[in-house]
């Protein structure tokens, strides 16, 4: 049974348009009095990174941006960074002449969604971060440019390379630590969507220069500092217990559990065996995170190509 509708719109945001991804509730499900889903991916991912979604929420409506820089959305220019998204966002959100949203980032999007909330706190009811939006444990005496690289250096190198055609991407994804072959192949829209013709090759969506600035961002700045020092808004931080390559995780329990302590209105949510990709990205994980936007999870219907589950 389809649960939803998908449909894409482009929205006027400064220097061109923004892409959106909506999913619209079918009958017979019915509505929900909730806000809207205010999805957010990470920092080389699209909108399609949730195509899990709509289905787990019946009678939700989600609302999914590819950010700037990034999927149909990368011919906006620069300046980047999460003041620049978070405009972005607000831009979008009026747009649909919505007044509220339940905000959900994964990874670098929940940064973007604390950014969000601190300058549009009425738009924002409550928040779901997904193993992203609590700042990083940077030693003081760290350089930004190496921890960088370490970081990001394989998405780096991937967004430089060309790929004959999708099945060779997908080919590539399946041989990541942090996915299977099984799992690749579910999420064949969404890699596929992560592609653009470039000469006589494809080429993944996601600007370099985009995702270095974001990441530069995430690293040096503290504007998530001051964002957090006075949040209100109930939220729930999501952790994953490994990391992007399917190793140790971004960000230590202890790390996390000591910012917990230090936000009232931050509710903890542990997940268990899941990596940072698979925390939205699998059938387990997405049924986790929907679980908080939602109060159950649901079941797993088969996706199609549009993302919509049947």
């Amino acid at each position: 049974m389809r649960t939803h509708t998908y449909r894409t719109v482009d929205v006027p945001v400064d220097g061109g348009y923004l892409r959106a991804g909506i999913w619209e509730p079918e009958a017979p499900a019915p509505l929900t009095q909730e806000p809207p889903v205010l999805a957010v991916h990470g920092i080389t991912a699209t909108h399609q990174g949730w195509l899990r979604l709509p289905a787990l929420l019946p009678g939700r409506r989600i609302i999914a941006p590819d950010l700037r820089g990034r999927g149909r959305s990368n011919t906006l220019p620069g300046p980047y960074g999460m003041v620049r998204h978070a405009a972005d966002l607000t831009a979008l959100v009026r747009h649909l002449g919505l007044t509220e949203v339940t905000a959900l980032g994964h990874s670098m999007g929940a940064f973007v969604v604390v950014v969000l909330q601190d300058r549009q706190p009425h738009l924002v009811r409550d928040m779901v971060l997904v193993d992203g939006g609590l700042p990083l444990e940077i030693p003081a005496d760290a350089d930004p440019d190496l921890l960088m690289r370490a970081v990001l250096g394989p998405a780096l190198q991937r967004l430089r390379m060309t790929f004959p055609d999708q099945e060779a991407y997908r080919d590539f994804w399946s041989g990541h630590p942090a996915f299977s072959p099984g799992l690749v192949a579910e999420l064949a829209p969404y890699f596929d969507y992560d592609l653009e013709p470039d000469g006589d090759g494809w080429r993944p969506t996601s600007a370099v220069e985009a995702v270095a600035a974001d990441q530069r961002e995430l690293v040096t700045g503290d504007l998530v500092h001051r964002a957090l020092a006075h949040l209100a808004t109930p939220t729930t931080f999501v952790h994953a217990p490994r990391g992007l390559l399917d190793d140790a995780p971004l960000y230590r329990p202890e790390h996390v559990r000591a910012w917990a302590e230090r936000l009232p209105c931050l509710t903890m949510e542990w997940a268990d065996d899941v990596n940072h990709y698979t925390v939205v990205m699998s059938a387990a994980g997405a049924r986790l995170v929907a679980a908080h936007l939602a109060g159950r999870p649901a079941a797993d219907p088969t996706m199609t190509t549009e993302g919509v589950r049947r």
